[in-house]
């Protein structure tokens, strides 16, 4: 593993609990950092961030709720000496794989209230402390489904899009500042969002990939981490793609 230098920032990682949120933390304290995570099961969050160590801590957050992110980022702040250096927002759902005329209306909504909104709220409630210390890094994570539309997928694939979308808006508005706004776009990486597809679209995502498997955590979570280091000084409002070759644009 190569090393990185996080030494002595702290970042928040939502959806950190399991999954890509998980290996990003960890590939942070690893490069010397210190992490919250947030996580709408906070049972399962306050055990992730023990088996990270002292330089994790962990709170219940619901992204979708802009009550529960303020809160959340005051008692970061509290426990991290008034820092947030870095803000991961890794939270996400797939919802139900189904074609659009058949896809229920409050599942729509749904996925786009935490892929989309929550991540809008968590960028909204973390931006005015990073321009106040006058430094941060913010990426976000989308979906190279986001870039191509995948079929049955539309909500994700829709809510991913704007992820990448409101990135740029963001890095743009952001440019004359310390902070970077990026987002990557993962083909398929296996982890416990799995469980909420269908085995037909797995095999379709699969198919798509020329490297012929899916993406590693760990391969993910290198990218996103040096996209949190001050290493990444010049890339603002871009998309890095971890596909396997999928991607085209």
């Amino acid at each position: 593993m190569n090393q990185l230098d996080f030494q002595g920032r702290h970042a928040v990682v939502t959806g950190g609990a399991t999954g890509l949120g998980f290996g990003i933390a960890k590939r942070l304290v690893d490069s010397g950092g210190s992490v919250t995570l947030w996580d709408r099961d906070g049972e399962a969050a306050a055990k992730a961030a023990a088996s990270l160590g002292e330089k994790a801590f962990a709170l219940a957050v619901d992204v979708s709720q802009q009550p529960s992110v303020a809160k959340a980022v005051a008692a970061t702040l509290a426990h991290a000496n008034q820092r947030i250096d870095a803000l991961v927002n890794s939270a996400g759902i797939t919802g139900p794989n189904t074609t659009v005329w058949d896809y229920p209306v409050d599942a729509w909504r749904q996925v786009m209230d935490v892929n989309l909104t929550g991540l809008f709220i968590c960028c909204r409630e973390v931006v005015p402390q990073m321009r106040a210390q006058g430094w941060g890094r913010i990426v976000n994570i989308a979906s190279v489904a986001g870039k191509e539309g995948n079929p049955n997928a539309s909500a994700y694939s829709a809510s991913k899009a704007g992820v990448i979308a409101l990135t740029k808006s963001l890095g743009k508005e952001l440019a004359d500042t310390n902070i970077r706004v990026n987002c990557v776009t993962p083909a398929a990486v296996k982890t416990a969002i799995f469980d909420q597809m269908t085995e037909q679209h797995i095999a379709y995502m699969l198919s798509k990939i020329p490297m012929g498997r899916f993406g590693q955590v760990e391969e993910i979570a290198a990218m996103v981490a040096w996209l949190c280091t001050e290493d990444c000084a010049f890339s603002t409002g871009a998309t890095f793609d971890l596909s396997g070759g999928r991607s085209t644009y």
